[in-house]
């Protein structure tokens, strides 16, 4: 199973701000150098939207409305459900973060990446991840105002002026300037990737660090983290089932099956780092631990069930429609996984 090298930086990050968290001035110089980042990485999602893109995606209405449905319908339903696990399996803090995890959009690369290793509709998910990714910067924020209130930790209906500065106004500005910058941002993208990530990387030491600060982490137990795992594979299990035999159910195809299980089954480590440090504060070290332990957990099982749906047998009046959508991407599905583990 492929270990996310990407997961291992971050880890190494919060051992950093275990170690040697941000203190005094140096603690504000950070928070103001994660808020510039958060503003920056939203602004070059919004640059990298093609509006065009998403709008032919619109033929295939059914399939997102499915995937939309999945990602901020049955996924928040299911975290709901998981408040009866407090205090038994988990803590009221771990409990917020696994529910916000739930409330996040979905992913854009990594389903990309396995609905091609699985000979599956590729357009589609390239759409369904971008529109989930759309619709969650307005619908995250008011799902967390209305499920976590004032319980998430510092979270307030104040956080959602903060959503709109930092999230909602750079994404429209990098949707504004796409026609000007955009040509650049496709020729520059494996650099302005890493800058991605690290500006990730510069958020999560930030929420770490006040998290270290404020004397937090003495929630986390190793035993609490055994029963947040089981909580997780035990969700992740339930959309994967979900996605493929609702999927059936509704009377999707097999390669719009591949799409709808792998970009209604996962959650952006990408998106939801920025938003839970936002919306969180002081407290989102604890708000982000479930979304990446999901995360590598996401990337190890789909990696194996996209491995094993490449070798289903295709109808031959389906053949040809599968070439074709893996076409576009064929590197991608040779080296499906790698590309999975490089994305949120």
């Amino acid at each position: 199973m492929p270990v996310d090298p990407y997961i291992l930086l971050l880890l190494g990050t919060v051992g950093l701000a275990a170690l040697v968290p941000a203190r005094g001035t140096s603690a504000d110089v950070a928070s103001g150098a994660s808020t510039a980042a958060i503003a920056f990485l939203f602004f070059l999602y919004g640059a990298r939207l093609s509006t065009r893109e998403a709008l032919d995606g619109l033929k295939h209405w059914r399939l997102h409305v499915t995937v939309l449905a999945c990602t901020f319908v049955i996924f928040p339903l299911l975290g709901l459900a998981a408040r009866g696990l407090v205090p038994v399996l988990l803590t009221n803090p771990l409990y917020q973060g696994l529910l916000f995890l739930t409330l996040v959009p979905s992913t854009i690369q990594s389903s990309i990446a396995f609905t091609s290793m699985a000979r599956g509709n590729v357009p589609a998910a390239i759409c369904a991840g971008s529109f989930s990714s759309l619709v969650g910067i307005v619908v995250t924020p008011l799902l967390a105002a209305a499920l976590l209130g004032s319980s998430g930790g510092g979270f307030s209906a104040d956080s959602l002026l903060e959503i709109v500065l930092q999230l909602l106004v750079p994404f429209l500005a990098g949707q504004l300037t796409r026609r000007w910058i955009g040509a650049f941002i496709t020729r520059h993208k494996k650099v302005l990737g890493l800058v991605d990530r690290g500006s990730i990387l510069l958020v999560v030491y930030t929420a770490f660090s006040e998290g270290m600060v404020q004397g937090i982490w003495h929630q986390v137990s190793p035993l609490r983290l055994g029963g947040l795992m089981v909580v997780e594979a035990v969700l992740l299990g339930l959309m994967l089932a979900l996605t493929w035999y609702g999927g059936k159910v509704l009377g999707f195809d097999r390669e719009d099956r591949v799409a709808i299980q792998f970009a209604g089954s996962k959650k952006s480590l990408a998106s939801g780092l920025p938003m839970a440090s936002v919306l969180f504060g002081a407290h989102a070290s604890l708000a982000v631990l479930p979304l990446m332990l999901f995360h590598q957990m996401q990337l190890m099982v789909c990696a194996v069930i996209a491995k094993r749906r490449s070798q289903d047998p295709v109808p031959a009046e389906a053949g040809e429609t599968a070439a074709v959508n893996a076409a576009g991407p064929a590197a991608t599905s040779r080296t499906a996984v790698g590309t999975a583990t490089r994305s949120g």
